[in-house]
């Protein structure tokens, strides 16, 4: 396909595990009902460069109302917009900088925090709070680098609930027309949210698919959210460029999809651009690996300063503090692990159970990796399932200093390896040993 053009990049939106951006609400998704609700209808503002966006204008012109159902406890004035936005929260700031040095970025050390004009609902306000911390990155992927443009960190928005059809409106309703009411939900609104975007370099489905993986392993090593929706992939496409106008697709939840959705929209945007058809447009990536239109492209004409809040201060040594701890990746303890004298199915374990910490405490104490792999992860887990205990229970009893005494027996050959999970097992038990 070296020959259509290709120009490509992604873009990658992912949860911190933190309480939310600009207040003090602690971000967690809820699924009773609701404490109260609040109808918003959403109007259009210019942005710095003086024009309304034309993403925001076919908003506008959907004419909807928006209904958002909130909680005591974990939504508050600002997220209905009825106070202003508190200082940045500091933990997911530190959390977006490891990231951000992780790719190899510059960290932009003074910087402005953004209203970013949204008016499909998912922000009570009309705007999302955004703001560039980070840029001129890259990632390496099977030997070839791929760069980072920049990084963002900003609020995620409301969640959809569910969409109610067209309103009846008689003279006497007192009703406003409106084409559709939306209902949202405040829980997820203001969850600070990373944004990574890459420049337009990457070729190919599979380049695609790879260099998202490889963001994927560095985002999981740091404190992020996990499960189905705290990670968005987006990608953006164009073929004969500028011929061929630049679509982004968004709601990739399997970067294995990528491959198949590329090759389709290589295949749509040529017939378009024979046709002189194309047009810049954000597109929803479907389960078959087909796209449907969800509205205009957005352009830079939406973003205007934050007045309620100062400019954002990154000082050298909150920089230098975090580089010095940052996070190993999965691949990097892996291959350590392996060095030591693990096989694969044992560092997958390992892995898996968290337990490299204690690993390496105990392999000081008596170097038999093996061994010391297995009675932390694939031998407690047994006793568990044996003795219908939680791993909690296990773990309570069989602490890291019990089991450096009875590896410290195996030393002093007063056991053999071969006794030690029967001496674990009496442990659990309640045993005296």
């Amino acid at each position: 396909m070296s020959d259509v053009g290709i120009k490509s990049g992604i873009e990658i939106h992912q949860q911190l595990d933190t309480g939310k951006l600009f207040c003090s609400c602690p971000g967690l998704l809820r699924k009773d009902e609701p404490d109260y609700v609040v109808n918003r209808r959403l109007h259009a503002v210019a942005g710095e460069e003086g024009t309304v966006d034309v993403a925001v204008e076919y908003e506008k012109s959907r004419e909807r109302e928006f209904s958002y159902q909130g909680y005591y406890d974990n939504c508050c004035l600002v997220d209905i917009d009825e106070e202003p936005p508190h200082l940045i929260n500091e933990e997911a700031l530190k959390i977006a900088l490891q990231i951000s040095l992780l790719l190899n970025c510059d960290i932009i050390q003074d910087t402005q925090i953004m209203r970013k004009t949204v008016i499909d609902g998912s922000n009570v306000s009309g705007f999302q709070r955004t703001v560039l911390i980070a840029k001129n990155g890259y990632v390496e992927v099977e030997g070839v680098k791929v760069e980072i443009e920049k990084i963002i960190l900003e609020e995620d928005a409301a969640r959809i609930v569910k969409q109610l059809p067209l309103q009846k409106v008689t003279k006497d309703s007192g009703l406003k027309p409106t084409k559709e009411k939306v209902v949202y939900r405040l829980d997820r609104i203001g969850i600070p949210l990373v944004e990574i975007t890459t420049v337009p370099d990457i070729k190919s489905g599979k380049e695609a698919k790879e260099v998202a993986l490889k963001i994927g392993e560095i985002l999981r090593s740091c404190k992020v959210k996990r499960g189905l929706g705290t990670i968005r992939q987006d990608v953006n496409l164009s073929v004969n460029y500028p011929k061929g106008k630049r679509i982004e697709i968004k709601g990739f939840q399997d970067p294995k999809m990528m491959i198949k959705t590329f090759d389709n929209e290589i295949e749509r945007q040529g017939k378009l651009i024979k046709q002189n058809k194309s047009e810049a447009e954000v597109r929803k990536a479907l389960p078959d690996g087909k796209t449907e239109f969800l509205r205009p492209l957005p352009g830079r004409a939406r973003m205007y300063p934050e007045t309620d809040l100062p400019l954002l201060h990154i000082s050298r040594d909150m920089i230098n503090n975090i580089r010095r701890t940052l996070p190993r990746l999965k691949s990097e303890k892996r291959d350590e692990l392996k060095k030591k004298g693990l096989h694969d199915e044992l560092v997958k374990v390992l892995l898996k159970y968290g337990k490299i910490d204690e690993f390496n405490e105990l392999l000081v104490v008596f170097n038999k990796p093996e061994l010391i792999a297995k009675i932390l992860t694939i031998w407690m887990q047994d006793l568990g399932k044996k003795l219908k205990k939680t791993k909690k229970q296990i773990e309570k009893v069989l602490t890291i200093d019990v089991i450096e005494t009875i590896l410290q027996g195996i030393q002093t050959n007063n056991i053999t390896e071969n006794d030690v999970y029967e001496i674990m097992e009496d442990v659990v038990s309640g045993k005296d040993v």
